[in-house]
């Protein structure tokens, strides 16, 4: 309603000058209108929290001798994000409790120091090289390779579908190698994968067998790093891409 001052004026205004003034009024207010939806539709969204990764293990998981970008972990990671839907969340970096050299009762200590009480939506588990390399026997892998598995299960929340391994590689096939019976170190190399194979079985974690990828490096040297023991960036590419449907089939159960 107008008030009497608003209303005198108006009335004794022209009606030429009064159809303006509503004219006007007219063609302003849908275009206030329009700014402000359009000011509402570019507000930027909240942006959706980030899945978080743990990866645990040797030198393999550490990436020894690659760079960061270059570890099998990292390229993974890179993988599932290009292939996400626009909807779905990110996946961080991952976290990396791992050592060159270490075996299984060594990452144990490992994880004991880094005293990570975090949860992950995934958590990998690669380790048993050094075992097999300093001789250690197969029962002894078998017990802290289950404990480990037990762990890594706490690291997700108790979701033993959330967890997955991948087999220890053939580091026979490397130049190193040549100093070691490679056949022995094969066929001790399949014993300890039978082993954690089983072990993932028992408790529903996902085996993922990169082993004979690994003995490509036999007779392709661009799979082999420059310390000649280790494998490059382009053979941890590889076990990503072994390892993705997997993992993006465990990404997706709610």
């Amino acid at each position: 309603m107008l008030t009497p001052q608003y209303a005198k004026l108006f009335s004794s205004m022209p009606l030429r000058r009064l159809l303006s003034y509503f004219g006007l009024a007219l063609y302003i207010w849908p275009c206030l209108l329009l700014a402000s939806c359009q000011a509402n539709s570019t507000a930027p969204m909240p942006a959706k929290p980030s899945l978080t990764y743990l990866a645990l293990g040797d030198s393999y998981t550490i990436g020894h001798d690659v760079e960061e970008a270059d570890r099998w972990s990292v390229q993974l990671v890179a993988m599932l994000n290009a292939a996400a839907q626009p909807s779905s969340s990110p996946i961080a970096q991952p976290q990396i409790i791992a050592t060159t050299g270490w075996t299984t009762a060594e990452l144990s200590e490992g994880i004991d120091a880094a005293a990570d009480t975090n949860h992950y939506s995934m958590v990998s588990l690669l380790i048993g090289v050094n075992n097999q390399y300093r001789g250690q026997p197969t029962t002894t892998y078998r017990s802290e390779f289950a404990a480990l598995l037990a762990r890594a299960r706490g690291y997700a929340r108790g979701r033993a579908d959330k967890v997955f391994v991948l087999s220890i590689p053939d580091w026979g096939v490397t130049p190193a190698g040549a100093s070691r019976d490679r056949a022995q170190v094969a066929a001790e190399i399949d014993a300890y994968n039978a082993v954690a194979k089983e072990e993932c079985a028992r408790v529903g974690i996902a085996f993922i067998n990169i082993t004979p990828t690994s003995r490509l490096a036999a007779s392709e040297p661009k799979y082999i790093a420059s310390d000649d023991l280790h494998f490059s960036g382009l053979m941890y590419k590889k076990w990503a891409e072994i390892a993705f449907p997997t993992v993006q089939a465990l990404l997706a159960k709610p």
